[in-house]
């Protein structure tokens, strides 16, 4: 089965009745309908007007709440927005079905040209950093600059903890691990999820844990929920092996916007040695490591992170735009 057929879950209109998604404070949820997909929008008001935007894309099984933690800490820089991609979070999912990196990144496209929101600044962790590289390739006049998080792009050799993560690709593992795991509690799956994320779970605050917990108890009651995630990880799969010009790393060295890369030194899904070749491919990068993160260290070292990206505006000469003050860039 590719990820092109037609999903068996259920159209959006039928979909049962769940607990209402976790909004911080701050926060604001709306629906947009666009042309074969609805998708939900997690906003924070901008500290004044002017601001430039921000649109944060999350990755394999996550959601807009990644960003909840980042997104305040850069309140005085940015309007930020994050999506929740087709499927995932409390977006249903696509009318078509197709959960390709192409399909996802063709949805950040369209909510992009309808907002008119664009350019923006664009960050992308995982699967969300191979969906915002495509973007950032195909359309450059949507994004300012680009930070990718432990993004999935290619690897030749990809770590033993990801196999488990990769089979879910295989038609029908999706449905035998779901009949194996059906008595695991909502808990014990988010321990073996954090386990597999982080670097450090002793930095997930017990407040954490427990909105986690509740999220992903209202996700196992979603129809789709296994089959997005699996037809999800097998567009990853699909397009680890695509060549030519429509090729991840390919796209990357077409990538014009300055790019900022964060990489976790304890990364259990995306190879930390990946990183020098990121570097090397996008033209106009710098890479911050971070040896004691894990996969989304966006919600491990928000305040890290949040400097970073400071650093890269401060760069650019962005930074001197927003705050209105004098900023040397670099080599100047």
């Amino acid at each position: 089965m590719s990820s092109t057929e037609l999903p068996s879950a259920p159209a959006s209109s039928a979909l049962p009745k769940v607990s209402p998604v976790r909004v911080a404070e701050g926060e604001r949820l709306r629906s947009v309908r666009l042309p074969g997909i609805t998708l939900t929008v997690r906003s924070r008001p901008a500290a004044r007007a002017g601001l430039p935007p921000a649109l944060y894309v999350h990755g394999l099984g996550g959601s807009s709440q990644n960003w909840s933690g980042l997104m305040p800490m850069l309140d005085a820089h940015v309007d930020s927005e994050a999506l929740d991609l087709p499927g995932f979070g409390d977006s249903p999912p696509p009318d078509d079905g197709d959960y390709s990196i192409t399909a996802h990144a063709r949805a950040v496209i369209r909510y992009l040209d309808s907002s008119g929101r664009g350019p923006v600044h664009l960050f992308g962790n995982s699967l969300g950093g191979a969906v915002t590289t495509r973007v950032a390739a195909v359309r450059p006049d949507l994004v300012r600059t680009l930070t990718l998080v432990s993004p999935a792009l290619p690897e030749l050799r990809i770590q033993p903890t990801a196999v488990p993560t990769a089979l879910l690709a295989l038609p029908g593992v999706a449905t035998l691990f779901t009949r194996y795991s059906r008595d695991w509690s909502a808990e014990q799956r988010v321990r073996g999820v954090m386990a597999l994320c982080y670097g450090d779970r002793g930095r997930v605050t017990p407040e954490e844990f427990d909105n986690a917990v509740e999220e992903m108890a209202r996700r196992l009651q979603l129809p789709y929920f296994w089959d997005a995630l699996a037809r999800s990880a097998r567009g990853i799969v699909n397009a680890y092996t695509l060549g030519g010009q429509h090729a991840l790393w390919r796209q990357a060295e077409r990538v014009l916007a300055p790019t900022l890369l964060i990489y976790g030194g304890r990364d259990q899904l995306v190879g930390y040695r990946m990183s020098q070749k990121a570097a090397r491919s996008f033209r106009s990068s710098r890479l911050v490591s971070l040896p004691d993160a894990g996969h989304v260290a966006m919600m491990e070292y928000p305040e890290v992170v949040a400097r970073a990206f400071q650093e890269l505006l401060a760069d650019t000469g962005e930074l001197s735009a927003v705050t209105g003050t004098a900023v040397e860039t670099a080599g100047s």
